[in-house]
């Protein structure tokens, strides 16, 4: 008997295989015999780091020649972590106490964790990273089954609780088949890393705690619906689905347009250096988001002018002949800068991030523009800039002033608060186009953490409350004649790509694995059949309704 679980659908595909479940974090022990052997507990303790950081060395060599450099940099900074001196000395001191090695390295991990902490909001990553290692060494002394991502010896469906990001950096598209996680959210690091490795993915699906090992699921990772056991005619069934669905994207390419003829610019986002490739094979119109934040991330200080300027001009000079939308430094929050942000910010979201880091220290946003326009010039590219966390006219006014000033002619803002959106008019009069970051947007209008998975109904960025302020933001775009496009992961959803449409967005940027499959949803609609689209979704209740009312005016 086939059993249905909803989730959310947040990297398009099907998939059908059998379940591998993440290794769960080891049980700690409560009644081990007190110690009677200090030096070889503390021995079993060393031990245990050691084979921890070795394992992570080995994965960091192992992904230098796949993943790309940066994933093992990530990977090598943990075994560093596992192989601090500091810990070490930590764990053997409470052994000394009379502790037993997985009580002392609980311990010693959960001081490390607080000290983290302390030091203000640092990327959440670190602190996901220092609990895995915490989990891997506590497993190895326990000689229990390792956490981390299965080896089960064939190709699998991997269901997790969520990913830490020290195993979604290693993931092996030729082996995971697909993704089911029980937390996460639409926005999480997990259902961005399946989108850049093209697996179909589905998050916050709380079901999939009772999946077990081998048991056959099937995954949609575009609806979000997850069937336990299903039966033989629905695999063959999805997969022929699947199968034409892969012809006709194949057929879907050039610049994004809908059936009237009425352009839509497709543009891909791109991030750390290591996407570059993929991204510039993209069949797209350019770059409709590039984060500049991989270059001043984990660095005691800013990288200087000529360093940026050798960066940015290998990404123009591969994105030749399209454009690329710079997004300046995005700093703050859950991406603090030792150098630049304020540590100890008591709400760090709702604090000196994005451009309010210019109030501060003004030469880092002035070097970066000059840096991107000496890389423009160089490259002849056609390069437009954007600041993140712009939220009144003035500062975007002041923005654009000073990338005019830099040499570069095109400058806008991106709409990641309210504020913004409800007086889209005045910001975009002084600026040249605006950018809807629908991550953060929704995180600011629903008041939800996006990094929450508990809240991600709240996240979906179907929300119709969100719909009305892209409406604002578009309907000021064709008020002044300038474009008004969308960067966050709402734009890769190719239901709600048509309604984007209907609202006036001109543009829409995404991972480079959604792009066939926007392409194909606009060129089999009009615009006047996405105008009324959004009419329907703007009118519903929430984002359950809005979905529904799109798709019941969709269905045959």
């Amino acid at each position: 008997m086939s059993t249905a679980l909803a989730g959310i659908g947040v990297s398009p595909g099907t998939v059908a295989g059998p379940v591998a479940r993440m290794a769960p974090p080891p049980q700690l022990p409560t009644d081990l015999p007190p110690v009677s052997d200090v030096m070889a507990e503390i021995a079993a303790a060393e031990a245990a780091l050691h084979e921890v950081g070795s394992a992570l060395e080995a994965r960091a060599s192992a992904a230098a020649g796949t993943a790309g450099k940066e994933v093992a940099d990530v990977l090598n900074a943990q075994a560093m972590m596992a192989r601090d001196p500091g810990l070490a000395h930590k764990v053997t001191d409470r052994i000394k106490l009379g502790q037993p090695a997985p009580q002392a390295l609980d311990a010693s991990f959960g001081e490390f964790r607080q000290m983290l902490a302390a030091a203000g909001p640092y990327l959440a990553e670190r602190v996901a990273d220092l609990d895995d290692i915490r989990n891997r060494a506590i497993a190895s002394v326990l000689g229990v089954p390792m956490p981390g991502i299965p080896t089960p010896g064939h190709p699998f469906v991997l269901v997790a609780p969520d990913l830490a990001p020290a195993d979604t950096a290693t993931l092996d598209p030729a082996v995971v088949l697909g993704i089911v996680t029980e937390g996460g959210g639409p926005t999480s690091h997990t259902a961005i890393l399946a989108k850049s490795l093209g697996l179909p993915a589905v998050v916050a699906c709380p079901d999939a705690a009772a999946l077990t090992d081998e048991r056959m699921v099937l995954l949609d990772g575009t609806t979000g619906d997850v069937v336990a056991d299903p039966s033989a005619d629905l695999v063959t069934n999805a997969e022929t689905r699947q199968q034409a669905r892969r012809r006709a994207l194949a057929s879907s390419t050039g610049p994004g347009h809908t059936a009237d003829g009425h352009a839509v610019k497709l543009l891909v986002n791109l991030g750390a250096a290591r996407d570059l490739p993929s991204a510039s094979a993209a069949d797209s119109e350019g770059v409709g988001l590039f984060r500049t934040e991989f270059l001043f991330l984990d660095r005691p200080d800013a990288p200087t002018l000529a360093e940026q300027a050798a960066n940015y001009e290998k990404v123009f000079a591969a994105f030749s002949g399209r454009m690329v939308v710079v997004r300046t430094l995005d700093a703050g929050a859950d991406k603090p800068l030792r150098f630049a942000t304020v540590p100890d910010e008591p709400n760090p979201a709702l604090g000196v991030r994005g451009l309010r880091v210019a109030r501060r220290l003004p030469e880092l946003l002035t070097t970066q523009l000059t840096a991107i326009a000496k890389a423009a010039a160089i490259t002849g590219a056609d390069v437009r800039v954007m600041a993140p966390m712009v939220t009144t006219p003035a500062e975007a006014a002041d923005f654009a002033g000073r990338a005019h000033a830099a040499g570069l002619p095109v400058a806008g803002v991106m709409v990641e608060v309210p504020a913004a959106a409800l007086r889209a008019s005045t910001v975009l009069a002084g600026c040249d186009f605006l950018s809807l970051g629908t991550n953060d947007l929704a995180q600011y209008t629903l008041a939800a953490d996006r990094m929450n998975g508990d809240l991600a109904d709240l996240l979906d960025p179907w929300q119709p409350a969100l719909l009305d302020l892209v409406a604002l933001s578009a309907d000021a775009g064709q008020q002044l004649g300038k474009p008004c496009g969308v960067c966050g992961e709402a734009a890769s959803d190719p239901l709600l790509a048509l309604v984007l449409v209907g609202l006036g967005v001109t543009s829409l940027s995404m991972a480079p694995v959604s792009l066939p499959e926007v392409r194909a949803a606009l060129a089999a609609h009009t615009l006047d059949e996405c105008r009324q689209l959004a009419v329907a979704a703007r009118a519903a209740a929430d984002p359950a309704g809005a979905r529904a009312a799109v798709s019941a005016l969709l269905a045959p």
